[in-house]
């Protein structure tokens, strides 16, 4: 069988299939359109800074720390790893902030001294999240490539069934009063894509890589992951191509025959495309195309983005790295972007700046600032819009920092929704793929090989496990063996 792969996209699914594939002896080339590399993970510079243009929270190190593992390597080979402390700030109000620390030790104290008796049931929910994140990341993440129903039957899920059925919503309330806590613990499901209500409670897990597993940062930013898979890869032989935008994939007898780049049709016998599936699949003919525009958009979406990368010119005081602002109604934000789709009166958002934690990303005695709204998919993006939701949260921070920025402010640059869609081929411009709600987990996803075309294999956040790095990351992995276990059956 010819070994040589294509894959489509540089974002961390494909780096991560490229390696675990270059590993085992197959020739292969990441194929990416855009001019560098890392998908939604890229970096911008501008004037002296520097920013991560996507994913921003470092969670789960174990699941980074398993990867180079793979390989005979340590994630210090490559790149060094700070917790940070505080982990983040969420401000409720003028004068009215909590600060996350880093140990759960630190963090009960936090919560008992908001509510009398919380630490208490804090330790309970997070004794349960932890109990959850030992079955999910260290039992079942790895052996479920989304094929059967019984991935998720194990000795230990079938004890697990109430924490399927019921939400983390409900279970964070049985526990706790006060709404500032409320609103922390719920606030790392967001990462799943889907609100509180609608995510399964088995999803706790993600609040022990919250309070349990802590807030890291590499060095240099989120693009030190990037740089590190890259180097990695080309230590193994793959190779890398920028400005590389795929036109079509080319099927005879059902099977993939070829691949179109550029205008240039080039022989191969097997294709993973990390990129958007539903793009993928446009660069089919209709016949081979397993799932329709309807199937799409009938999808539970999780939010797309309008983003801001920001320079100032002076230091921005009262701010930690990882900022979030709540000092809105979360509830309401949250039917903005699943129920009733439209631009949000008064957005809750997300703030970091690396130049806190990192002088490099700045000059000096400056600050970048990076920006998040969350919104829904397939909305109305033009510069108006975006100009009024920033004077919107620069005119939130003044207030919340009791500090005046906008006059300090070098440049802006924004991303919103068709950003997402010319520069990723996003459906409907989501930034996080499909939400990981009960009828969207697992052997309920778009599954990682095609049924219709023989040798063509999909990864990343819209298949399994789901969206977020370290899920994008294992997904790599799980393609990877799947391809190597389908050819040593043939």
């Amino acid at each position: 069988m010819n070994k040589n792969v294509f894959i489509i996209g540089s974002g961390f699914s494909s780096l991560s299939a490229s390696c675990y594939l270059a590993k085992v002896g197959y020739n292969v080339t990441v194929i990416e359109k855009n001019s560098s590399l890392g998908g939604r993970a890229r970096q911008f510079k501008k004037d002296g800074f520097t920013f991560d243009m996507g994913p921003s929270w470092y969670w789960m190190p174990d699941v980074f720390d398993r990867f180079f593992e793979d390989f005979n390597k340590s994630r210090s080979d490559f790149y060094e790893l700070e917790k940070l402390n505080p982990a983040y700030k969420v401000f409720f109000g003028k004068n009215d902030s909590i600060s996350i620390e880093d140990s759960l030790d630190k963090i009960k104290e936090i919560f008992e001294k908001e509510e009398k008796g919380s630490s208490v049931q804090l330790q309970k929910f997070m004794d349960e999240a932890k109990n959850n994140y030992d079955i999910a990341v260290k039992d079942m993440l790895y052996k479920m490539p989304g094929i059967s129903p019984l991935e998720l039957i194990t000795k230990k899920t079938i004890f697990k069934v109430k924490s399927f059925i019921s939400n983390i919503r409900r279970e964070v309330r049985k526990g706790f009063k006060s709404h500032r806590l409320k609103a922390i613990l719920e606030f790392p499901v967001l990462f799943l894509g889907a609100k509180a209500s609608n995510t399964p409670a088995f999803y706790s897990f993600m609040n022990y890589a919250d309070f349990g597993l802590g807030t890291w940062q590499p060095k240099n930013g989120f693009f030190d992951v990037v740089s590190s898979m890259v180097k990695l890869g080309e230590s193994l032989g793959v190779k890398f191509l920028i400005n590389s935008n795929v036109d079509s994939i080319e099927v005879t007898n059902n099977e993939v025959d070829a691949i179109v780049i550029n205008g240039i049709k080039h022989d191969c016998s097997l294709i993973i495309s990390g990129a958007d599936y539903a793009h993928t699949e446009s660069l089919l003919d209709q016949k081979y195309r397993q799932y329709s525009d309807k199937y799409w958009s009938k999808k539970t979406w999780a939010p797309s983005s309008l983003l801001f990368y920001v320079g100032f010119n002076k230091k921005v005081p009262n701010v930690a790295h990882h900022n979030l602002f709540f000092d809105t109604d979360f509830e309401k934000h949250a039917q903005d972007i699943y129920d009733h789709p439209k631009w949000t009166k008064d957005p809750l958002f997300y703030a970091n700046f690396t130049s806190i934690t990192n002088p490099n990303t700045a000059p000096k005695d400056c600050e970048n600032g990076f920006f998040l709204i969350p919104i829904a998919t397939n909305l109305e993006d033009n510069e108006d819009i975006r100009n009024k939701y920033f004077d919107i949260i620069i005119e939130r921070l003044e207030k919340l920092t009791g500090e005046k920025l906008k006059k300090h402010i070098i440049f802006k640059k924004s991303f919103c929704v068709n950003d997402f869609e010319k520069e990723y081929n996003s459906y409907g411009g989501n930034a996080y793929g499909l939400a990981n709600t009960l009828m969207q987990t697992a052997f309920l996803r778009p599954k990682l090989r095609s049924r219709k075309v023989k040798n063509l294999y999909f990864s990343g956040q819209l298949t399994v496990p789901g969206p977020g790095v370290p899920p994008a990351i294992v997904s790599g992995k799980l393609v990877a063996d799947l391809i190597i276990k389908n050819e040593k059956n043939i």
